[in-house]
């Protein structure tokens, strides 16, 4: 599974992570995430993630 990283901000979302504050646990694709996922760092949404190289 690939990481994304937040254009705004830098966070990662790191599927083997998972966001524990945000009740995503591990293992969960970044595509798999619920739409109303946002950003942990700066609360923008998914639209603004793309995929870290």
């Amino acid at each position: 599974m690939k990481k994304y990283i937040c254009e705004v901000c830098g966070y990662i979302y790191d599927p083997e992570i998972g966001d524990a504050d945000g009740g995503i646990t591990p293992g969960i694709d970044f595509n798999d995430l619920p739409d109303h996922w946002v950003c942990p760092i700066c609360s923008f949404n998914k639209d603004n993630f793309s995929v870290e190289d």
